[in-house]
């Protein structure tokens, strides 16, 4: 943490009065020109009513009892507090907060500001500052954010006109978009005999991204459904892929001439391939139910973690190679970003994905989101889902009849088996492990790959096996 003190800036919002009578960030403060007393904003301190008690005190006895040496200890007093208002503040003080606006990961530096300022001719004696801090943002400070996240009090003096710049910096332990602030500031001005209210202001969302988890599929897409793109369709058409060697034909091309094949055959000859298609891929977040506990980006990860990790990955990968990504929630919410390819795509989902959040609900959730206008035929859904929630494999399982290429990336981390509070706990334990196998058990005979996420190459085999039997011929009845 450092302070910096620089002239006052217009930018530094003006405080506003609170439902409890406290100052916020848009009121309009009173002048003493107005009232001719002292401002609202102002209030005697206990150290001007002792020196107001003391000062009349000796008076009244040095006239009372004809002493003028009490009424000279009462000079001292009266003066030095006359002086000490000669300036009085008639604003309250002005307080802002604003976090460095980049691009921040888990585990990036996190540099923040807390601003002060003094719109006064009078100095202040003492500003006492006090900031919420997320508690996913640690401070590298020792000891300035407690347990509940609340920065211990930084107290220094603001001299009148001028503004005073706290900066604060730490590290993001994670994904979101974690608070910084509200803060608070309360002044100490006249040498101690006025006190200001306190002066709130709002927090700012500071917003952190997920870090991209090391993923590569090398396996092509069940079905490319796209124009162009960098997977092999199976398709003839323009593109890389030698798809074999025929006889030469109306419409192909002079530079497709197969030269050795041809004089061999002494009969034109053209190399055919195969077209090179993107495919669209739906990223399907189950949000029904949250467990293990988040330690942060070096600490244990829980379903959410894991979650949005994954999702980031895997968008970021397919994104790269020119596909569309589109992502769904599987929750009462229902939320979702529709398909679309490049760099904007990227920085859309991310965003999109801070705000996923677990939401149980006794309802069934809407399953209209995958209807056909909503959900390609062709496109291949990745369903990062604990399962958990029973209703979670009942949609797997409705993905499937429908005809659609399915991959269940199993998000649950791997839990040891809880402390022993009865003798049921570990029956109970095992039972429930059991219970969850089964489940991906039946998935598995259903037609539904389920794979634990483990970052790079977690889908290769389950995509190879996924477009070998896209590839393969379909029966059709007469």
């Amino acid at each position: 943490m450092t302070g910096s003190s620089v002239p006052l800036r217009a930018a530094v919002p003006q405080p506003r009065r609170g439902a409890q009578g406290d100052p916020g960030p848009e009121s309009v403060p009173v002048s003493t020109s107005e009232t001719g007393a002292v401002p609202q904003w102002w209030t005697p301190t206990r150290a001007l009513g002792r020196a107001v008690l003391l000062t009349g005190l000796l008076l009244m006895g040095g006239v009372l009892l004809g002493r003028v040496d009490l009424v000279v200890l009462a000079a001292p007093f009266a003066l030095g507090t006359a002086y000490a208002l000669r300036r009085r503040p008639a604003e309250p003080p002005r307080i802002q907060v604003a976090a460095e606006d980049g691009t921040l990961v888990e585990g990036g530096v996190f540099a923040g500001v807390v601003t002060v300022g003094n719109p006064d001719l009078a100095g202040y004696d003492l500003a006492v500052v006090r900031t919420r801090v997320s508690p996913w943002i640690t401070i590298r400070e020792a000891g300035f954010a407690g347990p509940a996240g609340v920065g211990r009090p930084l107290a220094f003096s603001v001299v009148a006109g001028e503004a005073v710049d706290l900066e604060l910096t730490g590290l993001t332990t994670r994904w979101g978009r974690h608070p910084f602030g509200p803060a608070g500031v309360r002044a100490v001005a006249c040498a101690g005999l006025l006190s200001s209210r306190p002066v709130l202001v709002d927090p700012q969302r500071v917003r952190v991204y997920p870090m991209t988890e090391p993923f590569d599929a090398d396996e092509a897409m069940p079905r490319a459904a796209g124009l162009v793109g960098g997977h092999r369709s199976r398709r003839p058409g323009e593109g890389g892929e030698l798809a074999g060697v025929r006889i030469f034909g109306p419409g192909d091309r002079l530079r497709r001439v197969d030269w050795r094949v041809s004089l061999r055959a002494r009969q034109l000859h053209v190399a055919a391939t195969l077209s090179d298609r993107d495919a669209e891929v739906v990223l399907l977040l189950d949000v029904l139910a949250e467990a293990g506990r988040s330690g942060g980006v070096r600490g244990t990860a829980s379903v959410l973690d894991t979650t949005v990790r994954a999702a980031a990955a895997i968008a970021e990968h397919y994104l790269h190679r020119g596909d569309r990504v589109s992502l769904l929630e599987y929750g009462p919410a229902a939320r979702r970003l529709r398909p679309a390819t490049g760099r904007r795509q990227y920085l859309i989902a991310l965003e999109w994905l801070l705000d996923v959040t677990a939401a149980n609900s006794e309802h069934e959730p809407y399953d209209q989101v995958f209807g056909p206008q909503v959900l390609s035929s062709n496109a291949l859904v990745v369903v990062l889902t604990p399962l958990v929630d029973t209703r979670s494999a009942a949609m797997l399982a409705r993905l499937v009849r429908s005809g659609r290429f399915v991959v269940a990336v199993d998000t649950l981390p791997e839990l040891t088996a809880p402390p022993r509070r009865g003798q049921w706990t570990e029956v109970a334990h095992r039972l429930w492990r059991l219970d969850r196998e089964n489940t991906i058990g039946q998935l598995r005979e259903h037609g539904v790959p389920v794979v634990p996420w483990a970052g790079a190459g977690s889908l290769d085999l389950v995509l190879r096996d996924v477009a070998r039997l896209a590839s393969a011929p379909r029966a059709v009845g007469r």
